[in-house]
């Protein structure tokens, strides 16, 4: 891997770049303890992969970059869709198809075939999904949710919309401490997922292409963009298709979660003053400390708090899902994502978007 743009850039120790880290946060820490606390996979090896890979994808691009879990996967272990042997399968998969696309500098001419209201609606499915569940998750103790909600109301009056999931989020922690009693710290362990539990169905491969779509769109297109946007550097959507693909088939292995970038957490990084890669270095060495002392604390996680965060997460998600070109369009495909899997979804939009696109005539289909 050149190392070539990190000896060109600027890492700089300024306050900016210690808030900017917070930016990237605000649904990877949600999701990533609503994936431990739900599924078999382990809290420290979940957030060790979130801590190399910030550190690795700081020094390859040397400006902020985002790491984040691939939502739309992560959303149906959460709900119960995935086993997590399909969810590790989905992964690996999605990890095997952006590496080829993006070696192949495919990925940026398949783009416009997808079309952007497909990725909203894969967007709003996920975030329907999401909120089912953390509607059911919540009203197991109603007394408990109210109090996170509280929370969260509290965290927007005050301004600070973009961290009340997080404010939750410590509720909860804080909680989850006290009942799990004196901390031991650890490193998480190494050892490769045994292969013989991975689950390569046709669930797996339906969720892996509705994960895909937003991921062109989101992660490899639109990260693109910003970065040229806000930091004047070069990313390419194959690069960062070829840097998704070698980041999952390395980590999945074992026992981190599907990852990849995305616009939401360079936004965000940015959003909070990030302005050099130092912001991914300190997020890096900040996921690291959770992955050592955090790990006992996760079984004793109030579900329903996590049930509260959960809907915050999906309401931040149906907003940006909610800006569309085609309204009618990505409404279809989220609620077809609800109802059926975001395989069919994604089959349903692609299908919509060309045949709408030929009836109007209006030149939108490639």
């Amino acid at each position: 891997m050149s190392l070539a743009s990190w000896r060109e850039s600027q890492f700089d120790v300024v306050w900016g770049d210690v808030t900017g880290a917070v930016g990237d946060t605000v649904t990877v820490l949600p999701i990533v303890v609503a994936v431990a606390a739900l599924t078999d996979l382990g809290l420290g090896r979940l957030l060790l992969g979130f801590a190399v890979f910030q550190v690795v994808w700081g020094l390859r691009y040397g400006h902020p970059m985002s790491v984040e879990p691939m939502k739309a996967l992560a959303a149906l272990v959460i709900a119960g869709g995935l086993s997590t042997g399909e969810y590790v399968a989905a992964g690996l998969l999605a990890g095997a198809v952006l590496l080829v696309v993006g070696k192949t500098g495919v990925l940026a001419r398949l783009a416009p075939y997808v079309g952007e209201p497909v990725v909203r609606g894969i967007q709003v499915g996920v975030a329907l999904i999401l909120l089912r569940t953390g509607v059911t998750t919540g009203l197991g103790d109603p007394r408990l949710a109210a109090l996170s909600v509280a929370v969260a109301l509290g965290a927007v009056a005050l301004g600070y919309r973009n961290a009340a999931a997080l404010a939750v989020l410590g509720v909860g922690a804080a909680l989850a401490v006290v009942a799990a009693g004196p901390i031991t710290p650890r490193l998480p362990s190494l050892t490769l997922l045994d292969p013989a539990a991975l689950t390569l169905s046709h669930t797996a491969v339906g969720a892996t292409l509705g994960q895909l779509a937003m991921t062109v769109g989101n992660a490899a297109v639109a990260t693109s963009l910003l970065v040229e946007e806000y930091f004047d550097a070069n990313a390419s959507p194959d690069d960062l298709s070829t840097s998704m693909g070698v980041m999952n088939l390395t980590a999945v292995p074992f026992g981190a979660m599907p990852m990849c970038h995305g616009s939401g957490g360079v936004a965000g990084k940015y959003a909070f003053g990030a302005r050099t890669a130092t912001s991914n270095l300190v997020l890096g060495g900040f996921y690291l400390l959770l992955a050592v002392v955090a790990v006992d604390a996760v079984a004793a996680f109030p579900m329903a708090v996590l049930g509260v965060v959960l809907v915050l997460v999906a309401i931040e998600l149906g907003r940006a899902g909610a800006d569309t070109e085609d309204p009618l369009l990505t409404g279809v495909v989220g609620v077809v994502a609800l109802l059926a899997n975001v395989g069919v979804a994604f089959a349903v939009g692609l299908v919509g978007y060309h045949a709408l696109a030929r009836w109007r005539g209006d030149g939108t289909d490639p």
